[in-house]
């Protein structure tokens, strides 16, 4: 570890926290059940043989200077490396970490681009084609051939006492965009039903109980952040969607190349959330960066 990061108290994963690729997959077939694969930050890979669906992507990764300094340009060839197939991309809210490399991720693949307000003007502005384009408010459900897509009303969690980037965004932002350009829109959390598996995915620090009563699922995507920030976070949030298996996500500091080892983000501590899990009742399932999960064909 570098002078640097251990100056600023930056810290690596460690490898014995992470499940092994295909966990817990109990005696699917390998073509069977639904592979979940965490791309960073708040971004993972949903599919089985039939649909791909993708949520909060954020390959590109620019360094700490260029992210405060420059312009952030996606990486388009690293995008279509990693994602070259996508039907529907979902996005949580609209900070640069959540949503830079979607528009190009449409735009290469044909998927649908799906989410608030402020997330179409992004589309609009990096030219994904209007017919891509799916606007909600949430609370409604989306057809994605057999699937169903659902964007629950949530809220950005506050980080050092406040939300960082707040707003909408009302017209196209530049682009390619500066970091502050995109500020969080609506925020919602997505409950992606594949028919055999529900999938729920919070990226952000926080929620509403009350939108999230009378929904559950089997597995459920939690931003790792949030346990600092809000008192109970990990007991409520489980104790309401009541998932079998959480996998930690957004635990990263977002400025390591993809296939570098990142760093924790100092505020947290993943062997103590996933101690919260499982005092929670369900069963923690850490993943490394561009890891996979397979879940049952049906549970």
């Amino acid at each position: 570890m570098s002078l640097l990061k251990r100056m600023v108290g930056l810290k690596p994963a460690r490898s014995e926290w992470f499940c092994p690729n295909d966990a817990p997959h109990h005696g699917c077939h390998p073509g069977d059940g639904v592979e979940l694969i965490y791309l960073g930050t708040a971004g993972f890979i949903i599919r089985n043989a039939a649909r791909t669906v993708v949520l909060d992507p954020y390959l590109s990764r620019p360094d700490l200077r260029r992210t405060v300094s420059a312009k952030l340009v996606p990486d388009k060839a690293l995008i279509k490396k990693v994602i070259p197939q996508a039907d529907d991309v979902l996005i949580g809210h609209s900070h640069y970490d959540h949503v830079l490399d979607a528009p190009d991720l449409c735009i290469q693949t044909g998927a649908r681009l799906i989410g608030s307000r402020s997330t179409m003007m992004i589309g609009r502005a990096a030219g994904v084609p209007v017919h891509q384009l799916r606007e909600t408010a949430g609370n409604e459900d989306i057809r994605a051939g057999d699937w169903t897509l659902r964007g629950v009303p949530s809220r950005h969690g506050k980080v050092f006492g406040r939300v960082p980037f707040p707003g909408d965004i009302h017209f196209p932002p530049p682009w390619p965009p500066r970091m502050g350009d995109l500020k969080h829109g609506p925020v919602l959390n997505w409950i992606v039903n594949t028919g055999a598996l529900t999938i729920a995915h919070v990226d952000s620090a926080d929620f509403i109980n009350e939108e999230l009563q009378g929904h559950c699922c089997d597995v459920l995507c939690l931003c790792a952040i949030g346990r600092k920030y809000r008192k109970d976070y990990t007991k409520e949030i489980i104790g309401l969607l009541k998932p079998r298996w959480v996998v930690p996500c957004h635990w990263d500091t977002m400025i390591t190349p993809l296939e570098s080892d990142p760093d924790l983000i100092p505020t947290v501590d993943l062997p103590g959330f996933m101690d919260e899990i499982r005092d929670a009742g369900a069963e923690p399932m850490l993943a490394p960066i561009l890891g996979r999960l397979r879940f049952p064909c049906g549970c």
